[in-house]
């Protein structure tokens, strides 16, 4: 666990000010680890069995190395990970129909440190993926998220995502949502 915990914003409207910038070698996995199993702990304690929430260090990096992965920093050297998110991951698993449609684009792995929620770095990195979505030429973001987190679900709702399948993935014990967004 990364032995700064405090995590800064920048103004009363809670908007953190954060870099965002891609995975780069010396990135401390096992501090996204923790972050990542941190941010998804509602979800286990609910019950739900998220791969984000109780991977190991290497599943993580083969998660990151198979995708186009971006890491939100709350600090000017760039060392306190507050959140993670990667675009277009490629996995083993057989994917749900819908992202392998033409035109649409995925993320996954999408967490933000419980201590920096609600400051805006969530939004900041959907803004990332919504832009490499239209870089790439697709019109669609879609991700696969827990069907029972309702409260998640509001969130993507306000974003402008809508429901467009279910799906159940091999390494979970709950049906999830996939969701999708025009761009």
């Amino acid at each position: 666990m990364p032995a700064n915990r405090d995590i800064q914003t920048a103004d009363t409207d809670k908007h953190a000010t954060v870099s965002i910038r891609r995975f780069m070698t010396g990135d401390s996995i096992d501090d996204i680890t923790a972050m990542l199993h941190r941010a998804y702990a509602r979800q286990i304690e609910a019950g739900l069995a998220p791969l984000a929430g109780r991977q190991d260090n290497a599943r993580t990096l083969d998660r990151i190395l198979n995708s186009e992965s971006y890491l939100a920093f709350a600090d000017e050297a760039q060392t306190q990970i507050v959140g993670v998110i990667l675009f277009n991951e490629h996995e083993r698993a057989t994917f749900p129909e819908y992202f392998l449609k033409v035109g649409v684009a995925h993320f996954a792995m999408f967490a933000v440190d419980p201590l920096a929620q609600a400051a805006g770095i969530g939004a900041q990195l959907l803004d990332v993926c919504e832009k490499r979505t239209l870089e790439i030429g697709a019109t669609h973001l879609s991700l696969s998220m827990a069907k029972p987190d309702v409260a998640l679900f509001r969130y993507y709702k306000r974003r402008g995502y809508e429901h467009v399948q279910d799906w159940q993935w091999p390494y979970t014990n709950y049906v999830s949502q996939i969701l999708a967004k025009e761009l």
